[in-house]
């Protein structure tokens, strides 16, 4: 293959992913103007992306203190079980895997309607003649940038807390798939608690989130 063709593949991948990112823009553009035609603004959307994201986090911590309690069924189990161990605790592993994955996509779109809400907030503030008044809304703009600054980051922690216990988790799946015996069991017992202790951290993260998340709301709903 020549560097000519190579650029020329690349350069069409680059068009191809430029074009995606502005059909998605202009598809979210179109989705907030026919919301707003029936009386549901971008404030509005945040507050409940925000809220699903919440429930998000509320089902992953399920999902990942379920797989933990599956963990600790197969490290104590005897070897006439253990297939069917292997399999719940594989089941539970996926269903978490799952979980982080909704988390993940329901920050996007909080992320997403947020930079749009600001971006209009900001392009309005023009609109106003009366100083004063333009004034009080930038300040109340600032102060939400902040806020939603605060909650997002918060996000962002609780949502990378999650990677290392996916990571383990993965790792014992594979093991146990490929080691279904005693020795194999023997092996992962010292595991747990060290799975556990990240779990712990992890719901800790969530938690944390969900009440930043939820001060977030109580603020942009005064």
């Amino acid at each position: 293959m020549t560097i000519r063709s190579v650029f020329n593949s690349f350069f069409s991948q680059a068009l191809a992913v430029s074009a995606a990112v502005l059909i998605l823009a202009g598809c979210s553009s179109m989705y907030y103007s026919t919301m707003e035609k029936v009386g549901v603004h971008k404030r509005d959307i945040l507050v409940d992306r925000v809220e699903a994201a919440q429930d998000a986090q509320s089902d992953a911590q399920e999902k990942f203190s379920s797989a933990l309690e599956e963990f600790a069924t197969v490290v104590n189990i005897g070897d006439s079980d253990l297939k069917q161990a292997y399999e719940r605790f594989n089941a539970e592993f996926e269903g978490a895997e799952q979980a982080a994955d909704r988390v993940s996509e329901r920050i996007d779109k909080v992320a997403s309607v947020a930079e749009a809400l600001f971006r209009e907030w900001e392009k309005e503030l023009d609109l106003y003649s009366n100083a004063s008044l333009r004034q009080a809304s930038k300040v109340r703009l600032q102060e939400t940038r902040q806020r939603y600054a605060t909650m997002l980051a918060s996000m962002h922690r609780a949502e990378e807390s999650m990677a290392p216990v996916l990571d383990a988790f993965r790792d014992h799946v594979l093991f146990l798939k490929h080691n279904l015996n005693a020795q194999a069991i023997g092996a992962l017992k010292f595991e747990f608690a060290s799975l556990k202790k990240d779990i712990d951290a992890l719901i800790r993260e969530m938690n944390a989130s969900i009440e930043s998340s939820q001060r977030f709301i109580a603020e942009i709903q005064a």
